[in-house]
């Protein structure tokens, strides 16, 4: 098994064209993969690795984080960690997991932890829970120095006692930092929590705190205040700012809104307090190096220049969504970091800073489109930020609506060319998620399509393609915009000459498909254009039947031939659609069980006149000679007159033999295997080589 995992993590680097990942996460990811071989199961169902040498620390973390954000962790696969001896957590990460309390208590628990991040779990876990099962480990109770409770219900409730005392934060002396932003904090809980002596940083925001006087029993130890969008705050800008005042030792202080808030006086005594301490003495917070109050509506230019000029030690200046962050003083801070949306800078700051924050977000992005619009130089980082925030914003319509639009621009032209191929790989990859998760909504799929819509990444970049046509074709059945319907059928088109054997196999079963690509062909074909969207969907409607006997029986099903025989007809002074035609047809006759279909004596004399017709393009003729060629090389399988058959023979021999070099590719081969004709030549008859011309355009 160890061999095995090295040979795989070894593949794996040398295969990965942006040079080598580091060796451990290779071999880490590969366990991941491997849980089930690795494991034994106890009585409970929980997994234990079969063997293991003890792990250095810091790998055992990085496990527990990468199975949390791969999504493999869950309350069976948890259970290795109860093993303390061959791998010992010390920061630990379960957020997003389902996983519950017991398992929690389990696993965890015995660990002497440092460092906690339980946000956002969706088990039945809850605070109380990890407060209570942290502080039964008398070990925890003094080395815990970080813990993230983001997102949980504390239910403090049903908190446990121990030994008939209440088990709070209070318990847990060694705490640093906490984040118990969008909990159920309530006023009572904040006073435990500020007693913690050593407490330094505190994140409480989308809480319903109502006051914020408990700080004050922490004013010499706190350096770092989060409280974004406290809309329950029920203190005077002349209280609030008087205990904001009095935490001696704040250096980073976030006192953000929500701008999005329907309620226009909401927030209100929040800008008040902000203008004032914006306004007053720099010896009133005199440490602070940091100040956050984006979407604070009624902050003025002349407060902030007061605040800037008067702070000459200030680092970052959070105002995106106040209307002020194109203040003339702020240009002159060169070192002065600054969230708003006055220029790039600012814009992509406001998306590092504020990943988690959906209001600022979507703001951000806004002005990030805007900013983009006329871009003509490639911007990796930029286009990074976008694609972490979608990630982090799954189901928020409003974030990929925009973050769509941002990734187009982002890799319009040359742009995608000139991007790390691993970047654009995750950030197709994240599209296809975008169009699953909003499969009706037309401008977020329209974005997509224009940004899939790209020879480059179609042919270059390492994603889902079979599972990106899929999207794409039951995008296309419900939408009838040409300029859509004609990028849709231009990917489906080029993806589906990218899929693997076994992938187009699965791809070809599906009726679904058949008849919407016919159903285009015939739209075009009733009004006689010739146009992009025709010949990309006949090339479609090519590659599908491409060695493929079940796409085949689905064509004929369809009345696939007989629009064909139509087309055929109408089109016969256009040499471009008369090859995707006759290609598809050859694909066909390929098909020893389909070719009785072809043998219609009209249709059969119309593919002999134009391999006869020398004034044809020497193209449309080699598909003619094929077709003709499959059909004859079966003596047996002609039903046909045999007068037909001779002069088709005669015709063929005679017509290859005025052919001249060709200077160019007319077709490409998937496979070469010429295959010996009943004459026992290798020659005319053995056209099974003949397969799918792949188109190369862009949409």
């Amino acid at each position: 098994m160890c061999e095995k995992i090295w040979m795989c993590t070894l593949y794996k680097a040398l295969k990965d064209a942006d040079g080598p990942q580091a060796l451990v996460g290779l071999c880490l990811a590969q366990v991941c993969c491997s849980l089930d071989a690795l494991c034994s199961r106890r009585t409970d169902g929980s997994m234990s690795l079969i063997w293991a040498p003890p792990f250095p620390q810091e790998m055992a973390d990085q496990l527990l984080h990468m199975m949390a954000t791969k999504g493999l962790l869950n309350d069976t696969t948890i259970g290795i960690f109860r093993n303390c001896k061959e791998l010992r957590l010390r920061r630990a990460s379960i957020r997003c997991s389902p996983v519950s309390a017991e398992a929690f208590h389990l696993a965890l628990c015995p660990h002497r932890l440092q460092e906690l991040d339980a946000s956002w779990v969706s088990g039945s876990l809850s605070g109380a829970n990890v407060i209570s099962g942290l502080a039964s480990n008398k070990e925890c109770r003094s080395s815990l120095q970080k813990l993230s409770l983001n997102g949980l219900q504390l239910d403090w409730q049903a908190v446990v006692v121990d030994k008939g005392v209440r088990v709070g934060f209070s318990s847990l002396q060694g705490l640093r930092a906490l984040n118990i932003a969008n909990t159920d904090l309530t006023d009572s809980v904040l006073e435990d929590i500020c007693t913690l002596p050593q407490l330094e940083s505190l994140d409480i925001s989308c809480s319903a705190i109502s006051k914020l006087t408990a700080l004050l029993e922490c004013k010499n130890t706190l350096r770092s205040l989060t409280a974004h969008r406290l809309r329950q705050l029920d203190m005077s800008p002349a209280k609030l700012l008087f205990v904001l005042s009095q935490l001696h030792v704040l250096r980073h202080l976030d006192f953000s809104d929500d701008h999005f808030a329907v309620d226009d006086s909401d927030g209100r005594d929040g800008d008040e307090t902000m203008q004032q301490l914006l306004e007053g003495s720099p010896h009133v917070l005199p440490s602070l190096v940091s100040l956050d109050i984006s979407g604070r509506k009624r902050i003025t230019e002349a407060a902030v220049r007061a605040f800037v000029e008067a702070r000459s030690g200030l680092a970052f200046l959070g105002l995106l969504a106040t209307g002020v962050s194109s203040c003339e003083v702020l240009s002159s801070q060169k070192n002065l970091k600054l969230t708003g949306e006055a220029n790039e800078e600012q814009v992509c700051e406001a998306l590092r800073r504020y990943r988690d924050r959906e209001c600022f977000i979507r703001e951000a992005l806004i002005h990030l489109y805007n900013l983009t619009m006329d871009i003509d130089t490639p911007q990796p980082d930029m286009l990074k930020l976008v694609l972490r925030v979608m990630q982090s914003h799954p189901s928020s319509l409003h974030v990929h609506l925009v973050a769509t639009a941002c990734a187009f621009n982002l890799t319009t032209q040359d742009l995608a060319e000139a991007m790390p191929v691993s970047l654009l790989s995750s950030t197709v990859t994240q599209l296809l998620y975008t169009m699953k998760t909003f499969p009706n909504h037309q401008q977020v799929q329209k974005n997509c399509l224009l940004m899939l819509c790209s020879d480059y990444i179609l042919q270059d970049v390492p994603f889902d393609k079979y599972l990106a046509a899929t999207l794409v074709i039951n995008w296309l059945s419900s939408h009838e915009d040409p300029t859509l319907q004609r990028m849709a059928v231009a990917v489906i088109s080029i993806l589906v000459a990218k899929l693997s054997a076994q992938e187009i196999t699965q791809f070809s079963k599906n009726v679904f498909i058949m008849k919407q690509l016919l159903a285009i062909v015939q739209q075009k074909a009733m009004v006689g254009v010739v146009d992009s969207t025709l010949k990309f969907a006949l090339s479609a409607l090519w590659n599908l039947t491409d060695e493929m006997p079940a796409a085949a029986r689905n064509f004929i099903e369809c009345q696939g031939l007989e629009l064909y025989e139509e087309v055929l007809e109408s089109y016969c002074t256009e040499p471009s659609i008369q090859q995707k035609l006759l290609g598809l047809l050859n694909n066909i006759a390929e098909v020893e069980e389909m070719q009785a279909h072809l043998m219609e004596e009209d249709l059969l004399e119309h593919i002999l006149s134009l391999l006869q017709d020398s004034q044809v393009e020497v193209g449309v003729r080699y598909f003619a000679g094929g077709i003709l060629a499959h059909l004859t090389s079966r003596p047996e399988a002609w039903t046909l007159d045999e007068e037909l058959h001779t002069t088709i023979l005669k015709q063929l021999h005679a017509s290859i033999m005025t052919w001249t070099h060709m200077d160019r590719e007319m077709v490409s081969y998937r496979l070469v295997s010429p295959q010996e004709c009943s004459c026992g030549q290798f020659g005319p008859c053995s056209w099974s080589a003949v397969k799918t011309c792949h188109i190369t355009a862009a949409c």
